[in-house]
């Protein structure tokens, strides 16, 4: 059986009209990833039980407090028990009021410029989600800062954006806490989130995705798709780890 990834979406603040082609986008390329999705923007699918099947949950464009306690409760469960996580772009701004959930995506969001065309720089070519990306990648989407530094909780950062490619006039009159270079993407080996008894699984994050037309570009999806392979690769998870504590046996 398929590796199996619950995608969750629901959100309580801001919402972005990418989420349904982002759904779309990621249900094309369930074949090529031989995984399967279950989307749902249902908190009560927040359930030990229900999370036990899935080999990661991916936070999609996510804002605001999308889980009750109980919820929380079971997240943080499924992260102690080795669960993988994915987090894409809004998802930093969720859940503000879970200091586990904060670690596990590495930083929550702080502000964004306008959306305009931008660059961001490439600094590890070796990791799943870059290696199809050029040394420079130029796109329209917005450029994230963030409220700490995701290095601060282990993180690798993968992409940084180029300061000099934008236009950020607050930058001026604000304290940048995320570190430099400017962390876009990063990946967790061990995700912070868990509890020091738990069996960390991997985390993976990106800032980016705020358009519709970003989910139709190739070198986009070849990014996300990269995280979701290599958060699956953790090995503790029953989809490569028949004595793995959650995920679909095969």
């Amino acid at each position: 059986m398929p590796p199996r990834i619950l995608a969750y979406s629901a959100t309580a603040g801001f919402r972005h009209d990418s989420i349904e082609a982002s759904i779309e986008a990621l249900k094309a390329k369930e074949s090529a990833l031989d995984v399967k999705f279950d989307f749902t923007e249902d908190k009560s699918k927040f359930t030990d039980e229900n999370l036990s099947q899935y080999d990661a949950v991916l936070f999609l464009n996510n804002s605001g407090i999308v889980l009750d306690d109980t919820g929380k409760v079971a997240l943080q469960n499924y992260f102690n028990l080795g669960g993988n996580f994915l987090a894409i772009h809004c998802a930093a701004d969720a859940l503000r009021d879970s200091p586990f959930f904060g670690r596990q995506i590495g930083a929550y969001f702080d502000y964004h410029p306008e959306i305009q065309e931008s660059a961001v720089d490439v600094l590890d070519k070796t990791h799943p989600s870059t290696v199809m990306l050029p040394d420079k990648w130029r796109l329209l989407d917005e450029m994230y800062n963030f409220e700490s530094d995701p290095r601060a909780v282990g993180a690798k950062v993968l992409l940084t954006a180029d300061e000099s490619s934008y236009q950020d006039p607050q930058a001026k009159e604000k304290t940048l806490r995320h570190g430099s270079p400017h962390p876009i993407a990063w990946y967790q080996e061990r995700g912070a989130g868990v509890e020091s008894h738990g069996i960390a699984g991997r985390s993976w994050f990106t800032g980016l995705g705020h358009c519709i037309e970003i989910w139709s570009d190739d070198l986009f999806l070849g990014h996300v798709m990269g995280g979701i392979k290599w958060v699956l690769q953790s090995k503790t998870t029953k989809a490569f780890n028949a004595n793995g504590n959650v995920g679909n046996a095969s």
